[in-house]
C-alpha cells in the first residue's frame, strides 16, 4: 500500500535580507516546505559594506546578488518581488502591492529597519540614510556632485556649506562612513580639481553621547576618535541635533551648522508591518518576541533580524547586526525541521513546547576607520590598528555571498590601496519624473 503524500507546509518569508535568506537557504529543496520569499527589491544586499558603495570605493554590483540566483537551485523556494502592504494573523495572510494575497502556514518576518529619526520624520527630507543600495548611491551622487559645484562657484560661502559633510550618528555606521569620506576627499581625490583645495573640505561627526563607539571599550573609542582626527575628521561629542532644516543643522549649543550634505546614521525604525501583529512593539517598532523567536500568542509567526528586541537563553543582548540575523534565520529553519519531525511522533501535541530555545554566539564587532585601521572586539579580546583592519577585510570577504562578488571586492580593494583611486566615481542622476 502506498504511503500517504504530506501535503508541504506553506513557509512564507518576508525579506531577503541576512535572516530571510538564511531561512530559506536552510529550508531549500526540504518537501515539506513550500517556501515563498517576497521582497520589494530583487537583490540580498551585503549592508556592512554599503558605506564603501556611498564614498565610491566599490560599485553597488558588489555587494548586491540576485535573490533568484542564490536560490536558483532550491527548488521549493519561489521568489516573488512584492512589497507587503499588510499582514493578517488571524487570517494567516499577506497582502501585497501588487494586489496578491499570500496564504501561509509558518510566516518568517524579516523585513529589516529604516533609518529612524527618534521621532522627527519631518528631517528625513533634509537627510539622507544608509540602509540601500538606493541611499548609498545617493549619498556618493551628492558628494561627488557638490565638489563639481563647489569647483564652479565663486561664491566662497557656497563653496564652504558645498564642502561640509555633516554626519549624525557615532555608531559604527557614523565612524566607518567618516573615515571613508575622509579618505575619499583628502587622499584619493587631492590632485582632480584645480580650482578647489579638497583639503579644505570639512567632514564632521555628530554624536549625542560623551563618546564615539560607545558600545566599544572605551580605549578603542578613544583610538577611532584620535584616528579620525588624524585623517582630519571634527568630531563633536555631546552635541545634539535640535533640528535638520535644507543645508542646515542646529544644535543643542544654539549654534548652525551649515552643510550641503547632511547624513544620517543616528538611529533605526523597525518595518512598519510589525505593528500588523497585534503585539507590544517598543519606541522602534521593534518586537520582542518568544525565546524560541515565533511572537506571542502566535506559534506560527516568527520575527528576526533587525526587527527583534530581545535577550535569548542565556539573558545575552541580541545586538542588530548581520552574523545575530543569520544566526536568527538558521535557528527558525531548523525549528521548523524539527517541528515537522516531531508531528510524526507521539510528542507531536507538544511540539510547541519542545522547540528550541534561541541562542545568540557572539561573533564580535568591528569598526574600520579609513585605511589601514580598524577596532575589533571579540569577547574580552580587543584589536586596534592594521591588523584589526586586516582582520576586517579578511571576515567580509569571508561573508559576501557568491565568487564573483567576492573576486571584484578583494580586486578592488587592492587597486584602491596600491593607487588610492577609486573608481566608482561616476555621477547618474536618477530619472526625472515625468
Amino acid at each position: 500500500m502506498a504511503s500517504k503524500q504530506t501535503v508541504p507546509r506553506k513557509v512564507l518569508i518576508i525579506g531577503g535580507g541576512f535572516a530571510g535568506l538564511e531561512c530559506a537557504r536552510k529550508l531549500a529543496n526540504n518537501d515539506s516546505f513550500a517556501v515563498t520569499l517576497l521582497d520589494r527589491t530583487n537583490h540580498h544586499l551585503f549592508q556592512p559594506l554599503l558605506y564603501q558603495v556611498a564614498t565610491a570605493s566599490l560599485a553597488a554590483p558588489d555587494i548586491a546578488r540576485s535573490i533568484r540566483q542564490i536560490l536558483s537551485d532550491a527548488k521549493n523556494v519561489t521568489v516573488l518581488m512584492d512589497e507587503v502592504t499588510g499582514i493578517s494573523p488571524v487570517e494567516k495572510t499577506v497582502t501585497g502591492k501588487s494586489g496578491e494575497v499570500f496564504r501561509f502556514d509558518y510566516l518568517v518576518l524579516a523585513a529589516g529597519a529604516k533609518t529612524g529619526f527618534f521621532g522627527n520624520d519631518q528631517w528625513e527630507k533634509n537627510s539622507m540614510g544608509l540602509k540601500s543600495l538606493a541611499d548609498a548611491q545617493g549619498i556618493r551622487r551628492k558628494i561627488l556632485s557638490n565638489l563639481e559645484r563647489a569647483e564652479l562657484t565663486k561664491d566662497y560661502a557656497e563653496r564652504e556649506r558645498l564642502m561640509t559633510i555633516a554626519i549624525v550618528g557615532g555608531g559604527p555606521t557614523g565612524v566607518e562612513l567618516a573615515g571613508a569620506c575622509a579618505d575619499l576627499i583628502h587622499r584619493s581625490l587631492k590632485s582632480n580639481f584645480r580650482r578647489i583645495d579638497t583639503s579644505k573640505l570639512r567632514v564632521i561627526l555628530i554624536e549625542n553621547s560623551p563618546k564615539i563607539l560607545e558600545h566599544y571599550d572605551p580605549e578603542q573609542s578613544d583610538y577611532a576618535k584620535t584616528r579620525l582626527g588624524h585623517l582630519g575628521v571634527e568630531v563633536r561629542n555631546e552635541t545634539r541635533v535640535m533640528d535638520v532644516q535644507k543645508g542646515k543643522l542646529l544644535l543643542n549649543d544654539g549654534s548652525t551648522l551649515e552643510a550641503e550634505a547632511i547624513v544620517w546614521a543616528a538611529g533605526i525604525a523597525a518595518n512598519p508591518l510589525t505593528k500588523d501583529l497585534g503585539v507590544e512593539t517598543d519606541r522602534s517598532g521593534r518586537v520582542t518576541p518568544n525565546l524560541d523567536l515565533s511572537i506571542p500568542g502566535h506559534p506560527d509567526i516568527f520575527v528576526a533580524g533587525d526587527l527583534t528586541n530581545m535577550r535569548d537563553r542565556n539573558d545575552s543582548f541580541v545586538p542588530g547586526v548581520a552574523p545575530a540575523a543569520t544566526q536568527m534565520g538558521n535557528h527558525i529553519a531548523m525549528l521548523l525541521k524539527e517541528e515537522v519531525r516531531l508531528e510524526a511522533t507521539r510528542f507531536a501535541d507538544r511540539k510547541h513546547q519542545l522547540r528550541p530555545l534561541f541562542k545568540y554566539t557572539d561573533k564580535g564587532m568591528m569598526a574600520i576607520i579609513g585605511k589601514n585601521a580598524a577596532v575589533m572586539k571579540v569577547g574580552n579580546i580587543t584589536m586596534n590598528g592594521f591588523f584589526a583592519w586586516i582582520a576586517w577585510l579578511l571576515i567580509h570577504i569571508l561573508f559576501l555571498i557568491g565568487f564573483r562578488n567576492k573576486l571584484s571586492v578583494l580586486l578592488g580593494w587592492a587597486y584602491s590601496y596600491i593607487h588610492n583611486n577609486p573608481e566608482a566615481r561616476i555621477i547618474v542622476n536618477p530619472p526625472q519624473t515625468p
